[in-house]
């Protein structure tokens, strides 16, 4: 880009081509008043406030700086007499017939009209043309996290286009002309009847109060006395965001604009912050007494717990004790967690629920590539010509990555979507795969048979970076359009398509979760996507790669940290001597080198006895495990159970003894996102209750089992670590203060990376590893003759923990449903909203129909949050034999309609 030479204010300034008036300012640190702006949104939809106009030498009148681009030579005056009389006017007929009532105003500090007013000296409306009356009409409160008042509205258009541009959603505009001009819904509709997905984009950017968010107590802007930047709790994303502070109370969010996910949040992020003081977070320890749980002293339960955990050692084994860390929690207190069950429990029996996501991305990505990890970054995916979406339900499970991809559609991209159900993306793919659960492998064989037979393959990629590429072709012989459609269910046209599309883009990145990873061949499925990406060089390049998209806040982190039986930190094996030696001397302690069981295995040896001991932290298996009732089973014959989290959670209530850990909100440290950012954690509040950071719940046990260290702080944690682990090298908190950092980050000079495999995949060359197609364990037959698969909604997260103590999402669902295709529930006469009984080899629930054209026929649906109707009472065990990874999204069922008493 061409520099531009120009004057502002008599000031010289170098500018880039293309550059606005407005942007040059506010990079020059030059303020320019602004009611309609913002950094990514379309300038030619804007200049509707007018505020920002400015005095240009040689043009008449006035231009508004936010559309007027800068030209060489041009001398601007951001502040001039005319200047100033013409924004106080704009600013007079701006308040003219809008609500005067400050002194009441919930924005009352934060309102932007507000303070230009009171810069510019407007003190009131001066040309009393229109009578100031709130109607009925003005009103609409139908959404259950903000209201829409209509009488606030400055017209600005803010909300109109970060709803069209931003989030891409459309569930507002302009309706009606002149004076009767307002924003709304289509043909009049409130804004529960909209597309509205609650996302509260418009309530953040709104700079009045026009929209409102709903909160039991009266708070102005005023009010809060501090502002926290830190990580959302929620997905994978990552996202900033700022935790606004009364007292010592989080009353609200907004977003802090970052690289992660620009200005943008989900219902979740923005909304459903209220667990974080509610009533029934646990506040001191507890110790089950005779069946019932009685508040103890924190000394109390230690005692009981270590000497447990001695008596265990001694009269089982080391064996005995087992651990299962979290996802949920920071960097630094996984890093303890995997510490104590390694170095003071005395094996390596620790696990986390990636084995129940994403130990077949780990698993197979490090195969094929050398790392199992999100090549790409979450911004890349905006500049994606192609985006092939798999086993993803990405606007409800990864909204804001959701919102890039629509955004990316919009800018031309072509898009791909293979999944059972018609999720939205469906609707907006050019082209959809409504392919059968559990043939994944088949359909990625499919399109790469296809890519191969027209030679639309990249050649040279393959030549100089890849291996046994043979043994590709050799295998996708058989997968012709016709038999890959036959099994999986899909047009052979449709995976012609498909697979042309995805090879004749030049940046074409493919997004996968839990649709591709629980399953039995779920490594395999994830080999497959691998195959796919190598074979049309769409490895080690921007805005392109294969990016699974981790379901938790810090499922990455968590692995990282060595959250797993085979694994130390940075993903160094436990079997090799030199790993062993290496943490045996950090943390003085003698390791061992065998594997350590899995999740699964875990559960099944409490079940059996051989597991005594085990301690649970921040995770809740009767909820989140397949096969309830032998979860349950399990935990009803643990010897002895320790739970660590911040509510009673299902799993809670069978343990002998419950310690009370903080929210994210009430302690510091780092979660690491699907990208592989390593992001500030802050604490915003203090803890509630007696309730203490699980590092420091961790760092008190450990010190009792003889740990010689005591950590101040989780950065003291996060300085002893990084050494430990190759990946987070060069990284500290200094370094991570302001947008965090992307491993690989080897040293303090390294800057962090933004893709994986720029020159060459990380195993030096990437692996083919073709796969043949197998069915899923459990087939439908004769007594069970529907398939099941599970996943997540927009309005819940994982087990509800969180989200199930928010009204507004509990108000939209409150409990479980089924989704079922009108031809499967007309065969057995079922009705839209009636209870249903679903039974499998497992287990049965009930749960409420929702009938709807969205899901195939005979495949039915469950949400997997709701402990009442919860889904994996039906699930199966069966594992993946590489990664271990339960078959959650395929299990046989039957289904019967309730009669009415029932």
């Amino acid at each position: 880009m061409k520099d531009i030479n120009l004057k502002i204010n008599g000031i010289n300034i170098i500018a880039k081509e293309n550059d606005t008036v407005f942007k040059t300012c506010i990079e020059n640190g030059i303020d320019i008043p602004n009611l309609c702006y913002h950094p990514d949104l379309d300038i030619k939809y804007g200049t509707s406030c007018r505020l920002c106009l400015v005095e240009i030498e040689g043009i008449r009148g006035l231009s508004t700086s936010c559309s007027t681009k800068v030209t060489e030579g041009m001398s601007v005056l951001t502040h001039s007499d005319e200047v100033l009389i013409n924004r106080k006017t704009i600013l007079e007929l701006l308040i003219e017939n809008h609500p005067l009532d400050c002194l009441t105003c919930e924005k009352d500090g934060r309102c932007k009209l507000q303070d230009y007013c009171h810069e510019y000296g407007v003190k009131g409306p001066i040309f009393d043309t229109v009578e100031n009356e709130i109607s009925e009409d003005d009103i609409d409160d139908s959404n259950e996290f903000y209201i829409k008042d209509d009488s606030k509205c400055i017209l600005c258009g803010l909300c109109v286009r970060a709803c069209s541009e931003l989030q891409v959603i459309d569930a507002i505009g302009f309706v009606n002309r002149s004076s009767d001009k307002k924003v709304s819904p289509a043909f009049g509709k409130r804004l529960s009847e909209s597309p509205c997905v609650s996302c509260g984009t418009c309530v953040s950017l709104c700079p009045v109060n026009s929209l409102i968010p709903k909160n039991k107590k009266k708070i102005r802007a005023m009010d809060i006395n501090k502002t926290v930047i830190t990580t959302c709790s929620y997905c994978g994303v990552g996202c900033q965001l700022k935790l606004l502070i009364k007292g010592d109370e989080v009353v609200g969010v907004e977003p802090s604009y970052s690289i992660t996910n620009k200005d943008l949040l989900c219902v979740k992020g923005k909304f459903a912050y209220g667990f974080i003081n509610h009533k029934d977070r646990l506040k001191t320890p507890l110790i089950k007494k005779d069946g019932i749980f009685i508040e103890s002293t924190w000394n109390e339960a230690y005692e009981l717990i270590i000497n447990k955990i001695t008596e265990t050692k001694k009269e089982f084994g080391n064996g005995a004790l087992a651990g299962l860390s979290s996802a949920k929690v920071t960097n630094e207190e996984n890093y303890l967690f995997q510490k104590m069950v390694r170095a003071y429990f005395g094996n390596n029996n620790v696990d986390h629920c990636a084995r129940l996501c994403h130990a077949s991305t780990v698993a197979g990505l490090a195969t094929t590539l050398g790392s199992g990890a999100m090549t790409n970054s979450n911004q890349e995916i905006i500049d994606s010509d192609v985006i092939f979406i798999t086993g993803s339900n990405t606007t409800e499970t990864h909204p804001v990555l959701g919102a890039f991809v629509k955004q990316a559609k919009n800018k031309g991209a072509k898009l791909i979507v293979a999944d059972p159900r018609k999720i939205p993306l469906a609707f907006k793919s050019d082209v959809y795969l409504p392919l059968k659960p559990g043939t994944n492998v088949t359909l990625f064989n499919g399109m790469m048979n296809v890519i191969i037979e027209e030679n639309l393959q990249d050649t040279e990629y393959i030549k100089a970076h890849t291996e046994n590429y043979d043994e590709l072709i050799k295998i996708m012989k058989t997968y012709t359009p016709e038999y890959t459609g036959k099994i999986c269910g899909v047009e052979p046209e449709l995976i012609r398509k498909a697979a042309r599309t995805y090879a004749e883009g030049t940046k074409a990145s493919i997004l996968y979760s839990m649709g591709v990873t629980q399953h039995a061949t779920g490594t395999q499925g994830v080999m497959s996507l691998s195959n796919l990406a190598l074979l049309c060089g769409n490895i080690g390049k921007e805005s392109a790669g294969i990016n699974p998209l981790r379901g938790q806040n810090n499922v990455q982190g968590a692995c990282d940290m060595g959250a797993l039986p085979g694994d130390y930190p940075g993903y160094q094996k436990v079997f090799e001597v030199k790993n062993k030696n290496k943490f045996s001397q950090a943390w003085n302690q003698k390791l061992s080198d065998k594997a350590g069981l899995t999740v699964t295995e875990i559960i099944n040896d409490s079940g059996t006895g051989k597991i005594k001991f085990l301690y649970i932290m921040g995770e809740n298996p009767m909820i989140s495990d397949p096969d309830i009732n032998h979860v349950q089973d399990a935990l009803n014959k643990t010897d002895f159970l320790v739970v660590q989290d911040i509510f009673l959670t299902e799993t809670a209530m069978f343990a002998d003894v419950v310690l009370p850990a903080t929210s994210f909100a009430e302690k510091d440290g780092t979660f690491t996102n699907s990208e592989r950012r390593v992001q500030r954690v802050r604490k915003a509040v203090n803890a509630v209750g007696e309730s203490k950071p699980d590092w420091v719940i961790l760092m008190e046990i450990m010190n009792r089992l003889g740990m010689k260290e005591i950590y101040n702080s989780p950065e003291e944690i996060f300085d002893e670590l990084a050494p430990l682990t190759p990946q987070y090298a060069g990284i500290n908190y200094d370094r991570i203060e302001k947008e965090g950092l992307q491993w690989p980050c080897t040293d303090l000079n390294h800057n962090g990376t933004k893709f994986l495999h720029s020159t060459n995949p990380a195993r030096g060359k990437g692996l083919f590893k073709p796969a043949d197609y197998l069915e899923s364990d459990e087939c439908t037959d004769s007594e069970y003759p529907y398939i099941l698969t599970t996943g997540r909604i927009l309005y819940h997260y994982h087990t509800r923990t969180m989200t199930g103590k928010i009204e507004g999402l509990n108000n939209l669902f409150s409990s479980s449903f089924m989704e079922i295709h009108p031809t499967t529930a007309n065969r057995l006469d079922i009705k839209d909203g009636e209870m249903v009984k679903a039974i499998s080899r497992r287990g049965e629930l009930i749960t409420k129909a929702s009938v709807t054209e969205d899901i195939q026929e005979d495949v039915l649906f469950i949400p997997f949050h709701f402990a009442d109707g919860a889904a994996n009472y039906l699930t199966n065990t069966a594992l993946d034999p590489i990664a271990k990874i339960p078959e959650l999204k395929v299990a046989a069922i039957r289904l019967e309609k309730l009669n009415p008493e029932v």
